[in-house]
């Protein structure tokens, strides 16, 4: 199990979380997604799942969600 911290642009509400959390939860080996909104800030969005995720995975599931940026990712 492993659990990444990501910086993420572009969210600003609630609609934006779900969006963002259905996209990432699809993703295989995803157990849990949280996310801290800062609404036009950079939002932390924390996804657990069973191997590491690659950047490109990622980054290619919050621009399905929308229009989502990947920042930084912090693996813990």
């Amino acid at each position: 199990m492993t659990a990444t911290t990501y910086a993420v642009t572009g969210m600003t509400c609630e609609h934006c979380v779900r969006a963002v959390t259905e996209e990432l939860t699809r993703l295989g080996g995803v157990t849990e997604v949280t996310v801290e909104l800062v609404g036009g800030g950079q939002s932390a969005v924390r996804v657990t799942s069973d191997e590491p995720l690659s950047a490109d995975t990622v980054s290619s599931a919050l621009e399905e969600a929308g229009d989502y940026r990947l920042i930084a990712a912090d693996q813990h």
